[in-house]
């Protein structure tokens, strides 16, 4: 059944379109998933829908007695609210009982001996039975705790971000509703707790229109995709998985209309060049249709992204942690830590919310001083760090002139030298955009303008945290291929399953209090190691009475095998071989750049390098390892 129409609506911001005659409609069932750049308008498109903005031109028609419920990206509070009221804010005769219901709870833990308390909480539990209301009782309940809200007199005023969204984002879930919108409901969200709301909207009853950028999200919960694109929205069936297929086919058709277009373009151009005369009707006419022409095939309607900013040179020595240790009244958040950072290092840092992530890369970056150990950082180390806030940005500046701050030119990887305003081009800001005050930027655009900044600095150890919040699906997978081709460490904290899995090959788990487990892999590898970890040991059964064998075994002294000793002598020299030879190889890539055919065969060779000086690199930290334990066993 068809909740909502909408119909025709236009909507811009200056000279500046965001929606162009855009018509769509909304099921029951339907669960959409609302994706595009940033900047687009998929935030205006919710406000609009649910009456907190209006259209330029166009309607919007609902079903008779249809509600919404809307989680904002920046939720509005009654600051003096408490959590429960915030929560349970329906003024439906259910909820109001439940929330009283939920605060006398609350009230008796304090006073168990209250006669009053107890009478009232009687009456409550009387008027939830008649209303038939346990179920959205306990529906509250569990809600509540998967998101970690447990106080429930506390003023919102006094929480932190993420609690605050964590109540917004309860709030929606609890308040019945026949469409729930959602703007980036998994931001300030552990893993655990975003695979749980997945599962929960997954099998939630009513239609959904949601704005993420989590790719696993969308592909587990959705069953279509709106994909805003240049003030056109474009309506695909299924899953994410299926919408990426779904768009290849369509850019390979436009590629081929395309194609058919420059062939016209190019007829139509022999022909002006022959000078026509502009008197007759005619002619007059095909020129005008040479410069529409003209412009149909200049116009491409998907912006590119390009990240190949410059990096510094990474000599041998990077980042050496050792016995790092951080406390917080008393509670230890990391504890004896030792790591040494490889050149190539992909580290995915990941852990409950309030376990240290930041802590980590705040101690990394010199923002906040380790209470014990140390960090020796080499000296051609040169770190970029991308803070989850972002930075202060005064928002009067243009955004021009905020990039300009860092750098008024930038190299590029390949040797060539670009302005700020031609690398702004490339992180999707047009001219006309580069002059913007930066308040007057969309969260996504200021976040990656931000990011842009932070790259801008040519570094070759980047710390990121959070890096795919407020980033759009675009972005993010540029900003993968930009990690793929970087040519120094990168260390994330994200709570970002598909882009851990893209761009990492160790994961830091902080396993709290204090705990650090590192494991080789991406973070599938790693939940399936976790899962492995924690089944029962299975005991083999041998023998026709199927008993267990209980074989006592001796325990012998930890050394290095023969071809282990041979190979620990060597690994440095190999490593060192390996760096040789990639500087060789890139070196001659830059000298035969116009040569195709030998540019494909130099890059499969470094290829082919990068993969063994990485298995080179792995093979030598666990060979130190097994060291460091040989030393410590004869001690």
């Amino acid at each position: 059944m068809t909740i909502l129409s909408v119909d025709n609506i236009f909507k811009s911001y200056g000279e500046r379109i965001l929606f162009d005659n855009m018509s769509f409609t909304l099921e029951d069932q339907d669960k959409v998933g609302l994706i595009g750049i940033n900047g687009m308008g998929k935030s205006t498109l919710l406000n609009i829908i649910s009456g907190l903005d209006g259209a330029d031109a166009g309607t919007i028609t609902t079903s008779r007695g249809l509600t919404i419920e809307y989680l904002a990206q920046n939720p509005v509070f009654n600051q003096q609210a408490t959590v429960i009221e915030q929560v349970l804010k329906g003024d439906s005769l259910a909820m109001k009982a439940i929330r009283e219901y939920q605060l006398t709870l609350e009230d008796i833990i304090n006073k168990p001996d209250n006669i009053d308390l107890q009478i009232l909480l009687a009456e409550l539990t009387s008027q939830i039975t008649s209303l038939d209301a346990w179920h959205l009782e306990s529906q509250v309940k569990t809600i509540l705790s998967k998101l970690g809200i447990r106080h429930y007199e506390q003023r919102m005023v006094n929480l932190s971000g993420g609690q605050r969204k964590r109540v917004a984002l309860a709030a929606s879930l609890i308040t019945p509703c026949d469409l729930l919108l959602m703007d980036e409901p998994t931001n300030h969200l552990d893993n655990d707790t975003i695979e749980w709301l997945e599962k929960y909207l997954a099998n939630r009853k009513g239609a959904l229109l949601m704005i993420t950028h989590d790719r696993y999200f969308l592909d587990r919960v959705v069953n279509k995709i709106f994909e805003l694109d240049c003030g056109n929205l474009y309506i695909y069936d299924g899953s994410y998985s299926s919408f990426v297929e779904k768009k290849i086919e369509r850019r390979s058709l436009e590629s081929a209309m395309q194609a058919k277009r420059f062939s016209l373009y190019r007829k139509e151009l022999e022909w002006i060049r022959t000078g026509p005369r502009a008197r007759r009707t005619k002619q007059k006419a095909r020129i005008q249709r040479f410069e529409e022409l003209k412009e149909s095939v200049g116009v491409s309607d998907d912006s590119t992204l390009d990240m190949s900013v410059g990096h510094s040179r990474l000599g041998k020595k990077t980042l050496e942690i050792a016995n790092v240790s951080k406390s917080y009244d008393g509670i230890p958040v990391i504890k004896d830590f030792d790591y040494i950072l490889l050149r190539n290092d992909r580290i995915g840092i990941i852990g409950d919310n309030a376990t240290g992530k930041s802590t980590l890369l705040n101690i990394l970056a010199g923002k906040i001083e380790a209470d014990n150990g140390s960090i020796d950082i080499g000296p051609t180390v040169k770190i970029a760090y991308l803070s989850q806030e972002s930075e202060d940005m005064d928002q009067s500046l243009r955004a021009i002139e905020y990039i300009k701050s860092t750098a008024e030119y930038v190299t590029t990887a390949e040797g060539n030298k670009i302005s700020a305003g031609k690398m702004m081009e490339r992180f999707l800001f047009p001219p006309d955009l580069q002059w913007t005050p930066i308040a007057r930027l969309s969260g996504g655009e200021k976040r990656r303008l931000y990011l842009l900044k932070v790259l801008m600095d040519a570094p070759n150890l980047l710390l990121l945290d959070e890096p795919t919040n407020d980033l759009d699906i675009n972005t993010l997978q540029v900003l993968e291929n930009y990690i793929d081709e970087f040519n120094g460490a990168v260390i994330s904290a994200s709570h970002d399953r598909y882009f851990l899995d893209r761009t990492c090959h160790k994961i830091f788990s902080l396993e709290g209090p204090g705990n650090i487990i590192i494991h080789v892999g991406n973070y599938s590898d790693f939940l399936e190691y976790k899962s492995l970890s924690s089944r029962p040991d299975k005991k083999m059964n041998f023998g026709k009475a199927n008993h267990p064998a209980t074989v006592k075994a001796q325990p012998s002294p930890l050394r290095f095998t023969y071809k282990e000793q041979l190979e620990y002598n060597t690994i440095q020299a190999d490593i060192e071989a390996l760096e040789r030879e990639l500087s060789s190889l890139d070196e001659e890539m830059s000298k035969t750049s116009s040569d195709f055919v030998r540019l494909q065969e130099l890059y499969q060779k470094k290829e082919q390098t990068e993969d063994a000086l990485l298995n080179k690199m792995e093979r030598h930290e666990y060979l130190s390892n097994l060291e460091k334990q040989i030393k410590n066993s004869k001690t």
